[in-house]
């Protein structure tokens, strides 16, 4: 399971005992595997300070882990169809979060024990501020290219009434620039290719014999081009319709062809090299939004690539920024939240246990989902003479106690917190 109990009991003989027994228990029965969690000592102050502290710190890891959830889900939103790769990225320094957590080891370095205790926790602070400044900001970059980039993709999605045409046609396709004669495009259902082949020249007067050529086609029918005088269009269209042929109002503006073209490369490769990795880069051929998409095949122009689609796509091997960006800082994010729950155990701690400063942190980890409750009874049994009030109104419902009402599932002799690497997932 990816879910750890991080629990203190005193030092003293008899808790130390305890320990030992929990040990024991939770191996035999095997609900947990239970490591030493080694926090520093710290310098104290008062317990007035310890109490403010206590809430600050409840604050900070709420903010923390909603942070870090954040940015694992930015992983996910960034590396897309590599999507189970991810855990791959989610690392705290360089090993797994799994493995972080179970061999912690406090950062004398990052924050010095030496210091006082508010100092640690208003770096802490800063810190998760700063990262979660950085991470608007890149977001909302990524965001903006890639609602710009799926803009420009949904004029290629649907079919060949509604669709883009400028990734089908070409410059040769059309008569341009004629003050007589101009070329019209054609959506001719399949069922009725062999009709159109018979009949367009005589659909109207002034038709340019064998002057028709299908340039692409979709599961529905296809895209033809067909030559007349322009003084015959409203006629020309009037029969074709008659006939089931829909003539595609449509004029070929090479410039704004060449302009979207190139745009939709740009936007392409700077999310694809500027963001993703290469493991992650779009195969050749392919819509970078490939459902809903309808298929549509040009004829007669293999070298130019469709809109969506560009020849560059085997370039940009290695990590863009961003995702660099979200790996270094959702380790930097995780490692500052552990070191938080550990700030949390030791002011708890201490102002449950009193001073001198005396306890013995212990990290669990519940083998089973399902093995949770039986662990929960077996930690509550060996630890209740910490508290033996509480634990008395729990054995026995008649016992009332003003202003106290507890449950088996939120019952604490010890100091307890919890760590959910499954919201990572």
């Amino acid at each position: 399971m990816s879910e750890f109990w991080l629990i203190s009991a005193p030092g003293d003989n008899e808790n130390l005992r305890a320990l030992e027994k929990m040990n024991m228990v939770t191996s035999k029965s095997n609900l947990s595997q239970n490591t030493k969690f080694t926090i520093p000592d710290f310098k104290v102050g008062t317990l007035d300070s310890l109490v403010g502290l206590s809430d600050e710190l409840g604050k900070l890891d709420s903010f923390a882990e909603s942070l870090i959830k954040r940015m694992a889900q930015s992983v996910v939103e960034v590396m897309e169809d590599a999507k189970g790769n991810v855990r791959e990225n989610l690392l705290a320094n360089g090993v797994d979060l799994t493995s972080f957590v179970t061999k912690f080891e406090w950062d004398m370095a990052k924050y010095p024990a030496k210091q006082p205790l508010v100092s640690v926790v208003d770096t802490l602070a800063k810190q998760l501020a700063q990262i979660e400044t950085d991470l608007k900001s890149r977001t909302a970059t990524y965001n903006t290219l890639k609602v710009t980039l799926e803009s420009l993709e949904k004029k290629s999605q649907g079919n060949l009434f509604t669709r883009t045409l400028n990734d089908i046609v070409s410059k040769e396709d059309f008569v341009l620039d004629s003050e007589y004669l101009i070329t019209l495009l054609v959506i001719v259902p399949k069922q009725n290719y062999a009709e159109w082949q018979k009949t367009y020249e005589s659909l109207s007067d002034m038709v340019v014999p064998r002057s028709t050529k299908l340039l692409a086609e979709d599961k529905d029918g296809g895209l033809f081009t067909v030559t007349l005088f322009r003084k015959v269009i409203d006629d020309f269209k009037i029969k074709a319709k008659a006939n089931k042929f829909m003539v595609r109002e449509f004029y070929y503006d090479e410039m704004e062809i060449k302009r979207e073209r190139e745009e939709m490369t740009r936007l392409l490769s700077d999310k694809k090299q500027q963001y993703q990795t290469s493991s992650v880069a779009l195969k050749k051929g392919s819509s970078t939004l490939p459902d809903h998409k309808v298929k549509v095949t040009p004829l007669g122009h293999p070298d130019r690539p469709a809109v969506g689609h560009t020849d560059r796509e085997s370039e940009g091997e290695g990590e863009g920024p961003l995702l660099r960006w979200l790996k270094v800082n959702f380790s930097e994010a995780f490692i500052a939240w552990v070191h938080i729950k550990a700030l949390r155990v030791f002011v708890e701690s201490v102002l449950r246990y009193g001073l001198p400063v005396n306890f013995q942190a212990v990290l669990l980890q519940p083998h089973k989902k399902s093995s949770t409750k039986r662990l929960r009874e077996v930690l509550n049994s060996i630890f209740r003479h910490l508290d033996e009030v509480a634990a008395a109104s729990l054995l026995d419902a008649s016992v009332e106690i003003p202003g106290l009402q507890l449950s088996n599932q939120d019952y604490f002799p010890y100091v307890y917190f919890h760590i959910d690497l499954s919201l990572l997932d």
